[in-house]
């Protein structure tokens, strides 16, 4: 049974969040093991714009989009779940500083540093070596924060999370039922995952930066055009993802094949009450008509 409406998710701190067409729901448990559900009606920019809808446009108004949705649900599962002790969402204001030291952060780590290792390591700022350099140390730095972070036990109930939300969106692609006997049945890796995604947008700026090796340039001018290449880079990134998502070509699934095997660092075999998590939030973003909702589920929620 081909599946009514295309979804993807995220895990949380206690929960999922999951989004199919105008729809977007979180559910978290919480503390005293009630499952919070909310649902919001929001339309993505993709479908508020013709231009945004645009190939590799669109990867850049997704990404935006994700990044926003993603944070203020992470905001509010801590919230949620207790782990702030204060149990406080921040304020529209404090969400959005905070996401932008995080992108800020996540730009040095993953663009600049690699840029300035490759420059010291190297003594130059151009050429073949250079160029393997900086992409090396780029893919480094990448694997040991994953590698890292996966450590942390808050993280891996996360991870676990993460592995509770592929495989309820692989059951319900699948045409089955949404219980907890079907989705414990299938995979943790999923192709449009955004594990997947962040790898692709590493190779292809490796690709794509390797264009100016040769080229001299400063420091500072080597960092601007990087900083103005991410938006093609995600593009690019998404379309692959996006392709990847929709074809069982060998040669395609062979591409994706590296983003697939970091899935297995960022996602863990869950424990059934997660799969509850996530069996709850893709039921609250697919129509009320789909067979996949099976039968009514009168466990015990609270309802925002």
């Amino acid at each position: 049974m081909i599946p009514q409406l295309y979804i993807g998710g995220q895990a949380l701190l206690e929960g999922v969040l999951m989004r199919g067409g105008n729809k977007v729901a979180i559910a978290v448990r919480k503390s005293d093991h009630t499952i919070h559900v909310e649902v919001e009606t929001r339309s993505p920019l993709t479908r508020r714009s013709r231009f945004l809808a645009l190939p590799v446009v669109r990867g850049t108004a997704v990404l935006y989009d994700s990044l926003l949705i993603g944070y203020r649900a992470l905001n509010k599962s801590a919230a949620l779940s207790g782990a702030e002790d204060d149990e406080e969402e921040l304020s529209g204001w404090q969400v959005t500083l905070s996401l932008l030291v995080s992108v800020l952060l996540a730009v040095g780590l993953f663009l600049f540093l690699p840029l300035y290792g490759a420059q010291w390591l190297t003594g130059d700022g151009s050429g073949a070596l250079f160029a393997a350099v900086e992409g090396g140390l780029r893919l480094g730095v990448f694997f040991l924060y994953v590698w890292l972070i996966s450590r942390m036990d808050d993280i891996r109930r996360v991870f676990q999370y993460h592995g509770a939300e592929h495989k309820t969106i692989n059951c319900y692609e699948a045409g089955e039922e949404l219980t907890v006997e079907n989705v414990r049945r299938h995979t943790m890796i999923h192709k449009r995952c955004g594990t997947s995604f962040l790898l692709f947008v590493m190779l292809i700026s490796i690709v794509l930066f390797s264009f100016l090796s040769g080229t001299r340039l400063s420091m500072w001018e080597m960092a601007l055009f990087r900083l103005l290449m991410l938006p093609v880079v995600a593009g690019l990134s998404y379309e692959l993802i996006r392709y990847s998502g929709s074809t069982t070509n060998k040669y395609v699934t062979w591409l994706v094949s590296p983003g697939l095997l970091m899935q297995k660092l960022t996602t863990r075999e869950p424990y059934d009450d997660m799969i509850e998590v996530a069996i709850l939030s893709v039921k609250c973003v697919i129509p009320a008509s789909d067979p996949s909702r099976g039968e009514k589920d009168d466990r015990p929620l609270t309802i925002a």
